[in-house]
């Protein structure tokens, strides 16, 4: 797609408008709706107690944002592929769904070269950050059915992984990458071993989108090659709302893990499975959270098993499960910070000014925090997780100590 489309046009028109009505209409009212893109933070903002506080105790070289996902429409040499569900206006929520998304990478005024204006931004956003700090860039398989085979017309899109890796190798100051292959693709031994030997950090599936169940004997060959090198698999686990593959919703369950603990692999569960719900053993539908926290709880998971926090503070998610996870210290070293990014660009996402009401922010830090969020959106999520507090407790540092798990593969 070089130029934009008149739908397009039309949407984002509406977005913006739907922006100055919620905002007052008034150029300095704070947006609400669409991302404005701002880009150096205010020296006002550089010297916030706030930031300060934040930066407090972390080592910004420990500190790899290990959930960030690389979006574009293919226009710019990336390989990258936009399913049906997300480029026809026929399904307008999936299709305004994509609008937000590039809205909140900034790269929906390129037209032409949106996968180049989207990593421009996102290298942007990194240079604000402290030297040593970086982001894993997660490539996104296609789904694939229990032959193997790849269908486009169920994959809401593709991130090949040579598209990540290039970027990792040209940036390695401020990017690692994240393979994603598919367990039952006849070569994915092969193509696992040439994606750890190309760098990639771990590996990222989301069953739910991409038709793996984890709990199947046909992912046993990956999973020998994922233990054997030490290469973390992050799942996303519980309700995809995001991107949808084919009817395989149960698939994330993280229950299903088990298999992969068993075999030694390190797990990584994204969100820590902080939307939707899932059986447990006795056939009950309980919260996807409450299991995962009772996988933590067995001996298989013991110096296996990691969550990250990326997610977790969106609108969708019950408070309750931030709260949980600030009190549980003994999870801190096995939680990992992960910001999701672009979603939180995306502004009706995330209220600060909501979880200062839960009790879970000082109703001081809103005001800096949402000003920090349309300058950068990476440094805002950070903030906003370490400045999260409940009756006391708050993230230790070594949930931001990500690196640790990451640099260790591919022995």
């Amino acid at each position: 797609m070089s130029q934009p489309d008149p739908m397009r046009r039309r949407l984002l028109a509406g977005l913006l408008g739907s922006g100055a009505l919620l905002g007052g209409g008034a150029a300095l009212a704070k947006p609400f709706v669409v991302n404005p893109c701002r880009a150096a933070i205010p020296l006002s903002l550089l010297d916030s107690p706030w930031l300060r506080q934040a930066w407090a105790g972390i080592d910004p070289a420990q500190l790899w944002d290990c959930h960030v996902h690389l979006a574009g429409l293919g226009d710019d040499g990336s390989g990258i592929e936009i399913g049906p569900q997300l480029s026809t206006p026929l399904r307008p929520f999936q299709y305004a769904q994509r609008l937000f998304y590039m809205n909140a990478g900034c790269a929906h005024n390129a037209p032409g070269k949106v996968d180049g204006a989207y990593v421009a931004r996102l290298l942007n956003l990194c240079d604000a950050l402290p030297e040593g700090f970086k982001v894993m860039l997660f490539a996104f398989e296609r789904f694939h059915d229990q032959h193997g085979a790849a269908h486009p017309e169920h994959s809401a899109f593709y991130v090949p992984n040579a598209w990540a890796a290039k970027l990792a190798h040209t940036f390695p100051q401020r990017f690692e990458w994240v393979a994603s292959l598919h367990p039952y693709h006849p070569a994915a031994v092969d193509r696992l071993e040439a994606a750890i030997s190309d760098g990639a950090r771990a590996v990222k599936w989301l069953p739910a989108a991409m038709g793996m169940d984890p709990a199947s004997a046909q992912c046993d060959a990956f999973y020998r090659v994922l233990a054997a090198r030490g290469v973390p698999l992050i799942v996303h686990c519980g309700e995809e709302k995001a991107v949808k593959g084919s009817d395989t919703q149960a698939f994330g369950n993280p229950l299903r893990l088990r298999r992969a603990l068993d075999a030694g692999v390190k797990v990584v569960v994204a969100h820590c499975a902080s939307l939707g719900h899932d059986l447990d053993d006795a056939g009950q539908v309980r919260p996807s959270f409450d299991l995962f926290l009772e996988l933590m709880a067995e001996a298989r998971a013991k110096d296996r098993l990691y969550g990250d926090i990326s997610a977790i503070t969106q609108r969708n998610r019950d408070v309750r499960i931030m709260r949980s996870l600030l009190e549980r210290g003994d999870l801190h070293p096995r939680l990992l910070h992960g910001s999701d990014y672009p979603l939180p660009g995306i502004l009706p996402l995330t209220a600060p000014a909501k979880l200062a009401q839960a009790g879970l922010l000082p109703h001081e830090a809103v005001r800096d925090l949402d000003t920090l969020r349309q300058h950068n959106p990476l440094l805002f999520d950070f903030t906003l997780k370490r400045l999260l507090s409940w009756q006391g407790h708050s993230f230790s540092p070594a949930v931001f100590q990500t690196r640790r798990l990451f640099a260790a593969s591919q022995a």
